[in-house]
């Protein structure tokens, strides 16, 4: 890691993940680095990271590109939900102005295996659009964000799993499920049998935290839609886990040491 005698590096983390968490735990313990991490704020009680805590949003790419200009960050760790395109495209531009390198984050993406019934799609839209030939009792894991983009299907009954509750529009017949992962295997099964589940809607998070919804849908032999992540912007390099993004900061710092 950098030179103790020089200043601590400045690590900005764009978190709200398990990944940014381990990620900041990791990196505080590190003397020579200073590390904030940025949380969107959406979640009322979010799991707060080890180091420093920033929670809101920089008023887009301009006013992120100017916060880390201002705090000197001299590295920015882009750890946000593999969802989060906005928050991504907004580093990448913010990271590119200020002249700051970027890594984004990701866990790896699900993979179908023997048995799954997979239909992907590339919108909440497309998921919506394939469900009334699926089922009619939809168990909806895509968060409450996006339930605008189903609040048409009146014909459909929808089970909602969300941190927070959420708001209108949402479906007119659907029934919210207030929890947290990680979900276990044999929970998911009762939750599919308790309320007669015959589609299951995801986004490719690639959490293992909650991954075990698969499982139980491949045993019932359910259908699944699973909404595929959006790309990672161009020219950004991706590292798969905590571990690997350490590993790119220690070369990032031990190239600017030698100049």
């Amino acid at each position: 890691m950098p030179d103790a005698a020089r200043p601590p590096r400045h690590v900005l983390i764009l978190g709200g993940t398990t990944e940014a968490r381990r990620l900041a735990a990791a990196l505080a313990a590190e003397p020579a680095l200073r590390v904030t991490t940025s949380l969107a704020g959406r979640v009322a009680a979010p799991r707060l990271p080890a180091g420093e805590v920033r929670i809101g949003g920089f008023g887009g790419p301009e006013g992120q590109a100017r916060w880390l200009r201002e705090h000197a960050v001299d590295a920015l760790i882009d750890a946000t939900h593999p969802f989060a395109d906005t928050i991504s495209h907004n580093a990448a531009v913010a990271a590119a102005t200020a002249h700051v390198p970027l890594l984004a984050l990701r866990r790896p993406g699900w993979v179908p295996g023997p048995g799954d019934s997979w239909h992907q799609v590339t919108s909440l839209d497309e998921a919506a659009a394939a469900l009334p030939a699926l089922g009619t009792r939809i168990f909806l894991t895509t968060g409450r964000m996006g339930l605008a983009h189903f609040a048409h299907l009146t014909d459909l009954w929808f089970l909602v799993r969300s941190v927070d509750a959420p708001e209108p529009p949402h479906p007119p017949r659907m029934t919210t499920l207030l929890d947290r992962g990680p979900f276990t295997l044999d929970g998911e099964r009762q939750l599919l049998r308790d309320h007669r589940i015959d589609v299951l809607v995801t986004k490719d998070s690639g959490a293992a935290a909650t991954a075990a919804k698969l499982t139980a849908a491949r045993e019932a032999g359910l259908p699944v839609v699973v909404v595929r992540r959006p790309a990672v912007p161009e020219q950004v390099p991706v590292a798969a886990d905590p571990d690997e993004a350490v590993q790119w900061l220690r070369r990032l710092f031990s190239e600017a040491n030698s100049h």
